[in-house]
């Protein structure tokens, strides 16, 4: 495979749609569209002007007319890849597409891979692989946030502030560099003071980026919530009620809910994977054991859990028993079933110390429901776990590059404060910067390359 080939595929979501687009990249981009496209005029065109769209239809050459469409030439290096680029938008159904991208194969174009359109512009210099990425989870964002984020990360925040960093290494390795070679204009121990100064500030603002990995996890994949308590106590009511559609059967049985049920819904912008499972008790049933076990195990994978009771009756040892299965997570507590009463007691479950909030509801007559919601978003918004500026890390592959680069810097203070020789101090950086050159591509390997560009989409 040859990265100077001419690459193409449709580059819009399959199914109907008003437009399609056929994507062209390469130098015979040009050459391909002046055999395809034909002027509705019937005026021949031997040189499309760049950035111009022209109207006209696309031409088979077995049996003549595809589709009436546009074309537009877009001439490297002003186009998505840097290279010459081609496009034609004709109607969006799957046959007039085909058609199309079948004809520009037979003219030489190959069938492009996953991501390589996005790939070119990496290996060309128009973009960093922070950018590249954040192009993936653009597409894939599923609230407002997240699409925000990308925005940020698209426009290179990420880059520029990892950017600054590493010139921030890059000076300190310096100073490093001219302490060894003229000792005699830098006296050594001023050197070592600023060189421990320098790095624990690079440190510093290495862990506040990676601090806020968790944060943007929960606004680019979601918040898992587990809803969880005896059996009917009202958490299938719970689940239908934030959804607002009866998801769950609800029943007065005790042991309806044998399954773990989980829906997407999104809160205040917030997407949020919800679940509910097997309300939990001492049972001989099999088949509802086996489902206490994976409620058990959706408690333990979730961010946060909602744990329901019965309001109208007195805490008992199976409210304490989910209690202590939940342990220190975030916790909601949720009183339900205030119309019938309101018996059942906070103080009794503070012994359990975590991160509680006690909220009262009537889910059966939508009382409540909303203070839940805003209970949700604010454990996500709270000032505790909120990121004010505008760089967010959301990639694992960047927090675990970042973690590494913490490390090296860390081992780096250490051999300071030893008294370790100042060149030897530079080993450590040097493998921060290497860290963080993995996080913008400047010594990504090809097959981390070609691993990150195989998730995107065909077209991109």
């Amino acid at each position: 495979m040859n990265d100077s080939d001419t690459i193409a595929a449709i580059a819009t979501a399959p199914g109907a749609g008003g437009i399609g687009i056929i994507r062209i990249s390469g130098a015979d981009a040009q050459n391909i569209l002046r055999i395809i496209f034909r002027q509705k005029s019937g005026k021949s065109i031997t040189e499309f002007e760049d950035r111009h769209f022209y109207y006209g239809n696309a031409i088979n050459s077995d049996f003549g007319l595809i589709d009436e469409c546009m074309a537009v030439y877009m001439k490297a290096p002003r186009s998505y890849t840097r290279e010459d680029v081609a496009e034609i938008h004709c109607h969006g159904g799957m046959i007039p597409l085909r058609y199309i991208l079948d004809e520009v194969i037979k003219c030489g174009a190959r069938l492009a891979n996953p991501g390589e359109f996005t790939k070119r512009a990496f290996l060309n210099g128009r973009i960093d692989l922070t950018q590249a990425e954040a192009v993936m989870d653009m597409i894939s964002a599923k609230t407002e946030q997240a699409a925000e984020l990308s925005a940020l990360q698209m426009e290179g925040k990420l880059g520029e502030y990892i950017s600054a960093l590493k010139d921030r290494l890059l000076d300190i390795a310096a100073q490093i560099e001219a302490s060894v070679d003229y000792p005699d204009e830098m006296p050594d121990e001023d050197s070592r003071d600023y060189v421990c100064l320098s790095v624990k500030d690079v440190r510093e603002k290495v862990k506040e980026l990676l601090n806020t990995y968790d944060y943007g996890k929960i606004l680019s994949q979601g918040l898992k919530v587990a809803i969880t308590g005896k059996p009917n106590v009202g958490k299938s009511s719970l689940l239908n009620a934030l959804l607002k559609n009866n998801r769950a059967i609800v029943t007065p049985i005790p042991g309806t809910t044998r399954d773990v049920l989980e829906e997407m819904l999104n809160v205040k912008g917030v997407l949020i994977k919800i679940s509910d499972a097997a309300g939990i008790r001492e049972t001989s049933d099999i088949v509802e054991s086996m489902g206490i076990e994976r409620a058990k195990k959706n408690i333990d994978e979730a961010d946060v859990v909602i744990m329901v009771c019965d309001a109208a009756s007195p805490i008992d040892e199976e409210d304490m028993e989910i209690f202590r299965i939940i342990g220190n997570k975030r916790s909601i507590f949720v009183f339900n079933k205030i119309d019938l009463g309101d018996i059942a007691k906070e103080g009794d479950l503070l012994i359990f110390g975590g991160e509680m909030l006690f909220l009262k509801a009537s889910i059966k007559n939508n009382t409540g429901v909303k203070d839940i919601e805003d209970a949700i978003a604010e454990l996500v918004y709270s000032e505790k776990v909120k990121h004010k500026g505008d760089v967010v890390i959301v990639n694992a592959r960047h927090k675990q590059a970042l973690a590494e680069a913490l490390k090296s810097l860390d081992d780096s203070i250490l051999a300071l404060n030893q008294g370790f020789p100042i060149d030897m101090v530079s080993i450590d950086i040097r493998e921060a910067l290497d860290a963080m050159n993995t996080i913008t591509g400047e010594s990504a390997g090809d097959e981390l390359i070609d691993r990150i560009f195989s998730k995107f989409c065909l077209g991109k």
